[in-house]
Order: C-alpha cells, then sequence, then structure tokens
C-alpha cells in the first residue's frame, strides 16, 4: 500500500485511528449490552461511553513492553476511564475485537469498491451505446474473424463486471458477521445476547459458531471475489492494449497535453495506463492465495492469519480501489478511430464474410464438404497472392455455378452482423 497507488478515502479505513475506534465501539457497544442484562454496573458503561478514548503513541508504548496490542489499546482506554475500565472487555477474547473489526474494516471497504463498480458500469453503458453500430472485426486467436461492434465490446464488459457487482455485494454479505463469543468461542464467560446486541448496533449478523475466530472461508471468499475483479479488469486493459498497438490503432488511452511518453523517443503514446492496471490486477489475484490458506486454522485458532490480513486486508481494497477508479478514468477517456477500424476489416480483402458465402453454398445445395473447399481456395489465394476475396469468387465458375453474381455480393453487407444488436443490448442493459 504506497501512495502512488492509493487512494484517501480506502486508506483511511486502515489507518490506525479508524481500527482502534472501532475496537473502543466494540468494547463500549458490549460493555452496554452486559450492562442492560446486569452483568457489569450500569455506571462502568455509562463512563466507557462518556470517557472511552486512546492515545495511539501510548498504545504503541505500552506494546513495546506487553508485546500485545489488544491489551496495550486497553491500558491505554483504562487510563481514559478511569477505574470502571476493569469491567471492559470482561469474558471476550482479543479475537473477539480483532475478527469483529476486521470484518467491519472489510465492509466499510466493500461498500467503497461497490460505488467504484457503479462508476465504472455508467462510463461502459455510456460509451457502449456511443458505439453501439461502431463496426469492428472480431477477432479469434489474434486473427480477423468476423465483424462486430465496438459497442458490443463495451456491452459485454459491462455485463462482466455487472457480475462482478453481484459477487461484491455477495462478498460483503458473507463477511459481516460478528463475533463475541469469548475462549474458543463457547460463551462461557459472556452472554450470547451480547454478541447478538453487538452485532445489531454495529450493522452484522452474529457467526452462527465461532471457534474464538470467525472461520476464515468467509475472507477467502471475499479475497476470492477481489481477485475475479481484478482479473476483468486485465482483461479489459489488456483489450486496450491490444488495440493500442501502432499496426492496429482502432483505439487508445487519451494522450494529454504536456504528456510525454519516453525519455528517449518523443514520438511515443504508450497504453501506460492498462499496462499498469495489468500489474495491479496480478497483485490483488496474488492476495487471494494466502486468503485461502488461511482457512486452515490450527483447532479452535491460533494466528498464522493475523500478519496476512495485517497486509492483504489493505494491500488489496486500496489496490482494487486505485484499479477500478483508473480503469473507468481510462474508459470515460478512450480515443476510438471508427475509420482505422473500417481500413483493418479491409486489410483481408473481405475475408471476414467467408462463413456467408459458405453458408450461401449450402443452402444452394452444395455439400458443405465441397462448399468450405470452394471457399477456403479462393480465400488462400487473398492470403498468399493478395487478392480481393470478392473478385476471386465472381471469377470462380464452380462458385457461379451455384450463386448468382448479385447473391455473391449480397454476402459482403456488413449490416447482415448488426441486426441483432438491438436485442444484445436489450439483454445487457435492459428495453
Amino acid at each position: 500500500m504506497i501512495p502512488r497507488y492509493s487512494r484517501s478515502q480506502m486508506t483511511a479505513i486502515w489507518e490506525p485511528e479508524n481500527k482502534f475506534r472501532i475496537w473502543l465501539r466494540i468494547e463500549v457497544t458490549a460493555a452496554e449490552a452486559m450492562a442492560g442484562l446486569g452483568l457489569i454496573p450500569k455506571e462502568a458503561a455509562e463512563a466507557a461511553k462518556a470517557r472511552g478514548g486512546f492515545d495511539i503513541d501510548r498504545i504503541d508504548e505500552i506494546e513495546r513492553e506487553v508485546k500485545h496490542d489488544v491489551i496495550a489499546f486497553l491500558t491505554s482506554v483504562a487510563e481514559h476511564v478511569g477505574p470502571e475500565a476493569r469491567y471492559l472487555h470482561a469474558g471476550l477474547t482479543s479475537s473477539d475485537v480483532l475478527d469483529t473489526c476486521f470484518n467491519i474494516q472489510l465492509t466499510e471497504a466493500a461498500d467503497i469498491l461497490i460505488a467504484d463498480l457503479d462508476a465504472l458500469l455508467a462510463a461502459l453503458k455510456s460509451r457502449a451505446h456511443e458505439h453501439k453500430y461502431t463496426v469492428t472485426v472480431g477477432r479469434s486467436h489474434g486473427i480477423h474473424a468476423e465483424p462486430t461492434t465496438f459497442g458490443l465490446k463495451l456491452a459485454q464488459a459491462y455485463a462482466e463486471f455487472a457480475r462482478n457487482r453481484d459477487r461484491m455485494v455477495q462478498a460483503r454479505e458473507e463477511v459481516a458477521t460478528c463475533a463475541i463469543s469469548g475462549a474458543v468461542g463457547t460463551f462461557a464467560h459472556v452472554d450470547p445476547r451480547v454478541e447478538a446486541y453487538v452485532a445489531e448496533k454495529l450493522g452484522l449478523r452474529p457467526e452462527p459458531i465461532s471457534t474464538q475466530v470467525i472461520p476464515r472461508d468467509r475472507h477467502a471468499a471475499f479475497f476470492a471475489t477481489l481477485a475475479v475483479i481484478a482479473s476483468s479488469v486485465e482483461r479489459i486493459a489488456t483489450e486496450i492494449r491490444h488495440l493500442q498497438r501502432t499496426e492496429v490503432l482502432e483505439a487508445e488511452e487519451f494522450f494529454s497535453e504536456g504528456q510525454k511518453g519516453s525519455s528517449a523517443m518523443p514520438h511515443k503514446r504508450n497504453p501506460v495506463l492498462s499496462e499498469n492496471l495489468t500489474g495491479l490486477a496480478r497483485l490483488v489475484r496474488g492476495y487471494a492465495i494466502p486468503a485461502l490458506e488461511n482457512v486452515a486454522l490450527w483447532h479452535e485458532r491460533d494466528i498464522s492469519h493475523s500478519s496476512v490480513e495485517r497486509m492483504i486486508g489493505p494491500d488489496a481494497t486500496v489496490t482494487l480501489d486505485f484499479a477500478l477508479s483508473r480503469l473507468t478514468g481510462v474508459i470515460a477517456g478512450l480515443v476510438v478511430y471508427p475509420e482505422r477500424m473500417q481500413a483493418n476489416m479491409d486489410r483481408l480483402g473481405g475475408l471476414i464474410h467467408s462463413q456467408r458465402v459458405l453458408l450461401a453454398l449450402t443452402n444452394a445445395g452444395v455439400s458443405r464438404e465441397d462448399a468450405y473447399r470452394l471457399v477456403q481456395r479462393n480465400a488462400m489465394k487473398v492470403w498468399q497472392e493478395n487478392k480481393d476475396f470478392l473478385t476471386e469468387l465472381l471469377a470462380d465458375p464452380d462458385v457461379t455455378a451455384a450463386l448468382p453474381a448479385e447473391t455473391i455480393r449480397d454476402q459482403f453487407d456488413l449490416g447482415y452482423h448488426t441486426k441483432h444488436v438491438d436485442a444484445i443490448f436489450d439483454r445487457v442493459f435492459g428495453t
């Protein structure tokens, strides 16, 4: 988590100030619940709420001696609250505070990521409709296939990120649980009603059964979701990088006034943002592996997961937040070149219409095998001798014996390939 790839709203979630504030809220809320049940004096809960505070430098100082962050925190809070602080943390264990806090931070991060996805979806929708009928060549294996539209490319990305938004909402829901169950999760020293009260006040659900820690399969699912979203970011970034190659140049990142592409070559306009997104996506995917490995803890708990989560919690969410924001900017500012798309389609001399000719021949009674042979032998002349496909077909007596010249020409109509664009858009965006 470095400033270059961070945004302040997300980084604030992981700052010590916010973490300790959440810890204090958990402790005070638990005390309120205990007081309401008559388990601790009401005055103790009131004192914690009124005078509860902490000093980060003091916490660090205490932790250097006691080597335990929660004890250091509670000691600092006690210095603010006074004698009544002895009732804080009654029956709780450190994981009750740490895990509940971590889940709150993850839900806060998820809310930002969902908003990021909404912004990206809006940009994709706008640009998709702008280029709904901008015809371009589709590619399979990197080779020209058949015509599509640039709007359909963007609509596909919209549908993908709409699914990602649903996944993020589900991941938030799954991780939004609370554990106030005490050592090894048996509630031996804390009433289950305390957990229920804390969960409701903090906008969480009680964990059905915790083993001193909240089960880490929930967190594995959360970080796996971030990894899937990052992979979708990279897919679009890779598409843009391919489209910006000099030999293709059908679209490119916006190049601002005064921007420089190379320290050595003044002519360069490089897809640096998309390349950056590719690298950031690799990082976010990498964080999913340790999250998956955190699921297997020893018995009721160990802390092998702790160091991992202290790093991947901030890093994964901050990095993905930055990446989604950057991708939104790339899509919004993307420069599209329809004329270059048309020129690239024309480079293969009409070969992109080969399937239509194949189907026309079979519909005219030619066997599929013979039709394929007829079309392919004329197509190879285009590849090898730079011929024009339509011209070669019209000069082939075996083809013209089956199809009138006008029928052959009809197979080269680009409009044939866009006739269902409206139907696809209705599926993606609604009527």
